[in-house]
């Protein structure tokens, strides 16, 4: 029993990968105790602060990943519930809007109810179009203008931040295994979250050590060229090195995902830093001992995140580079809604430019100077011809 869980695990990569970051936060843990007891003289809590803050988001992470579906769905909507209201509590409201935070706050709910039933298209138009649309005409119900620019400006981006770009991190769980067949989504979600997290933890080391430009000082006076630099070349050199593990990514795909990740896991770092300079704070929060709020932790992400899923999205094995495929609807209609859930089960495999014009149930009028562009019709078994509506 013991040897054919022993050779499940080994087979693994994900739990391969796993148990590699446990080793390394288990020598990392080791170094800082002894530092600790070599130079008693130097206080190190912080940094023993970290290292505990980092073991227990690892088996938080870890729990979220290898337990059932809906776990996942409900641990992630939790970190984006946390991360909006640790954001709102920064962020100076108006009176009048309290109540407008409990719709932001059952958007949340809605985003990750989307993800569960599995229906993409409204995954990724609910946030930015349909609460972002709603929400000013509610402010606007009030009667109260004062301040409604800045208002409905600052909840917006909170909302894009938090849920909308976290949300990608869950979807990621439910994705077919067929376009990763050897670790599904799973290896995807972890690929994301381990490179973006080593990439913050390469720039601030490389940045210590030898770190002498600074990049933008009157934002964050800690992130230097030699920092971004170095971070660059860790991300990518691990992309490429766990890419045939955890992902259908080749060499050139995996490089470009890998530059793509640390540049734009600074990019979110920096925005995030410029929001807590403008409003005079060090830390986000003290929800997370030695890393401050659940902000500090997840800015890389909230750019890493929505980028790297679109990226995977175009992603093919199939030579060096990138091609588009046609995986998902875009905009279901109401009606065609249980057809556009059980097509996400069982997307077309075939490349957009494999697909041919009968395998859809709307086909245009040679006439028509309106193409049918973005409609959702499923693929059904010899559908009969119908024009699109103008």
């Amino acid at each position: 029993m013991l040897i054919s869980f022993a050779y499940t695990l080994l087979a693994n990569p994900v739990a391969l990968t796993l148990l590699g970051i446990y080793g390394l936060l288990l020598v990392a843990t080791i170094s800082v105790y002894s530092l600790g007891h070599s130079k008693s003289e130097t206080d190190h809590t912080e940094l023993q602060d970290r290292m505990k803050s980092w073991w227990i988001m690892v088996i938080l992470f870890t729990l979220a990943i290898v337990l059932d579906r809906k776990v996942s769905i409900v641990y992630f909507s939790l970190l984006s519930f946390l991360a909006l209201r640790e954001y709102l509590s920064l962020i100076p409201t108006r009176r009048v809007d309290r109540q407008i935070l409990l719709w932001a706050y059952l958007a949340i709910v809605l985003q990750y109810l989307w993800i569960g039933i599995g229906w993409y298209g409204m995954f990724l138009i609910f946030i930015p179009i349909y609460v972002f649309l709603f929400l000013p005409m509610r402010m606007v119900i009030s009667g109260e203008t004062q301040g409604f620019l800045n208002a409905i400006g600052t909840l917006h981006w909170g909302l894009m931040l938090t849920v909308y770009a976290i949300s990608h991190l869950s979807y990621l769980l439910m994705l077919p295994s067929e376009g990763n067949p050897g670790s599904g989504g799973v290896g995807l979600l972890v690929y994301l979250v381990v490179l973006t997290e080593l990439n913050d933890i390469a720039q601030y080391c490389v940045g210590k050590l030898l770190g002498q430009y600074k990049i933008i000082p009157k934002v964050s006076p800690s992130k230097t060229v030699e920092g971004l630099c170095g971070g660059i070349l860790v991300t990518t050199g691990l992309a490429i090195a766990l890419a045939p593990w955890l992902t259908p990514f080749k060499v050139l795909p995996a490089m470009g995902i890998g530059l793509l990740l640390s540049v734009t896991g600074f990019m979110g770092d920096v925005t995030l830093s410029a929001l807590k300079r403008d409003l005079g704070i060090k830390d986000s929060g003290t929800l997370i001992p030695g890393h401050g709020g659940i902000l500090d932790r997840i800015d890389s992400l909230t750019y890493t995140a929505p980028l790297f899923f679109i990226s995977r999205s175009t992603s093919t094995t199939e030579g060096n580079g990138f091609e588009a495929r046609l995986e998902k609807p875009i905009f279901p209609t109401l009606s065609q809604a249980s057809g556009a859930r059980d097509w996400l089960a069982h997307p077309p495999s075939a490349p957009l430019t494999h697909l041919r014009s009968s395998d859809f149930s709307c086909q245009p009028q040679q006439s028509s100077r309106y193409p049918c562009a973005h409609v959702f019709v499923s693929p059904v078994a010899n559908p009969s011809p119908a024009p699109c509506r103008r």
